[in-house]
């Protein structure tokens, strides 16, 4: 549901859609800010299914965070390639998010163009590379086993889940016990949640069938026999506290912060050894990891 300022700024951009078109008004001083609150109204409204809940939420916070601190008040005339290459080149960020925002501002300037709102995109011009500049450290196996052996039953088959199936954590949680098939040792990945927000896949690719391992599908079953909620319907990770109408905690991130109860891993030395850059960030980043 929007604010009362969020609607006012996407009222703004119709009237100034509406304005453009009237050749008694129309200027060429159409800013940045305006754009944003014509595109807002238009494709991250929730009634666009076309775009999923976690990429509007992404959207809406580069937007929001640098987009419009650093470029609001500017016409969209005085947008020029070489500052928006100078500005991502001095904001201190990854390359991926940069590249992130230079898609994004690309979006906007195309979606102006599309509305006829503006007549060119200079974020075409914009260079901008998305590769890492060193190779991400992962967990090991040893390491994963190693936290695995000390968690309780819950974070136990989500972490092992995740690393051995590779899914998004966003699918991950979305997960029910239909889309479990234990037979063929398979998951249906058709869903995922977000805020909880259930919505698409982010991807079509991510909804092929994904294979269980033996030993996953094993320890799957068996916290479904433990579960209380075990029904076709039920979420595989429900939430006791809301009596399984949600998932366990009120919102989905990065399963390793929102899983591992570190000061107990911790006072087990079960994280001995595993930077805490790497445990707090990342599970892995294969697509599925061979257990043994």
């Amino acid at each position: 549901m929007h604010s009362p300022r969020l609607s006012a700024k996407a009222a703004a951009g119709i009237v100034r859609e509406i304005n453009f078109h009237d050749s008694r008004i129309r200027t060429t001083s159409t800013t940045v800010a305006e754009l944003v609150a014509h595109y807002r109204q238009r494709e991250l409204g929730d009634d666009n299914a076309r775009i999923s809940h976690s990429t509007k939420r992404g959207y809406e916070d580069n937007l929001r965070r640098w987009v419009l601190q650093r470029w609001a008040k500017y016409p969209l005339s005085a947008v020029k390639a070489m500052e928006v290459e100078l500005w991502l080149a001095n904001i201190g960020r990854a390359r991926s998010t940069c590249a992130k925002l230079r898609n994004l501002m690309s979006l906007l300037f195309n979606h102006a163009r599309r509305h006829d709102l503006f007549d060119r995109n200079p974020i075409s011009l914009v260079r901008q590379s998305a590769k890492r500049r060193t190779a991400p450290e992962v967990l090991t196996v040893a390491e994963i086993q190693q936290i695995l052996r000390a968690l309780a039953s819950l974070e136990h088959v989500a972490m092992l889940l995740e690393v051995s199936t590779g899914l998004r954590q966003s699918e991950l949680f979305a997960l029910k016990w239909m889309d479990v098939d234990f037979e063929t040792k398979q998951l249906s990945v058709t869903r995922s949640i977000v805020q909880q927000v259930v919505g698409a896949c982010k991807t079509e690719a991510s909804q092929k069938p994904v294979p269980l391992h033996d030993h996953v599908a094993k320890v799957l079953q068996e916290w479904k026999r433990q579960s209380r909620y075990s029904a076709a319907d039920d979420w595989v990770f429900a939430s006791p506290v809301k009596d399984g109408q949600k998932l366990t905690g009120e919102r989905t991130s990065c399963a390793a912060r929102f899983f591992l109860p570190y000061e107990a891993l911790e006072s087990q030395n079960a994280l001995a050894g595993i930077p805490s850059a790497i445990a707090t960030r990342h599970f892995c980043e294969s697509a599925a990891l061979t257990l043994k």
